[in-house]
């Protein structure tokens, strides 16, 4: 990047990297949140630890509680073993929420509850698991809307919007149209051999 507008953007990332607050980063699809939320992770001290991304937008509805907390063996029908779930996976590191608002409202309330306690219960456990994990999450459509549409729950929107970072489209960033497309000109270049 070259552009003023990316500049300011990488200035908070800096900023926020060596801590470890939540961070939600907002921007129209494929504008590069998840690259953003990688060099986050990998500015942060967490850098050797798991990276785990969840695309809450591809998980069925029904499955995200187990896909996000876990589950144990029995757990529900065709449960035959058990599943340490994405959240627990990232123990350490940092765990990156794509498409938060797509989450259903009662996984949501089991998400506040893990971002207040530090603590998630697999489904079908009756024990807690204390974790250490960062949270970064990242949305294209506007929370604060979900929000007034009592589709996203507002303790969980202020939970996650510590740091809120907004990704510039590429359109609004015009000094960086030319070099991104003399990179991907090299790229392919060397990939053909010419």
């Amino acid at each position: 990047y070259q552009s003023r507008q990316m500049d300011a953007v990488v200035k908070i990332l800096r900023k926020v990297a060596p801590t470890d607050v939540t961070v939600l980063i907002t921007g129209e699809s494929g504008t590069g949140k998840e690259m953003l939320a990688r060099t986050l992770h990998d500015l942060s001290a967490r850098r050797k630890r798991p990276f785990i991304t969840v695309d809450c937008g591809a998980i069925a509805h029904s499955l995200m509680d187990a896909e996000l907390f876990g589950h144990v063996k029995g757990a529900y029908t065709g449960a035959q073993g058990s599943s340490p779930g994405r959240i627990l996976q990232a123990e350490g590191g940092t765990l990156f929420l794509d498409e938060i608002g797509e989450i259903p409202l009662e996984i949501q309330t089991k998400l506040l509850r893990f971002l207040q306690e530090n603590e998630i219960r697999p489904v079908g456990s009756n024990e807690t698991i204390k974790l250490n994990v960062r949270i970064i999450a990242a949305s294209s459509v506007s929370l604060k809307q979900l929000v007034d549409q009592q589709k996203f729950r507002e303790d969980l929107f202020y939970r996650i919007n510590v740091v809120q970072i907004e990704l510039p489209p590429l359109r609004a960033r015009g000094t960086d149209v030319l070099l991104l497309a003399q990179h991907f000109l090299q790229e392919a270049a060397v990939r053909s051999g010419k």
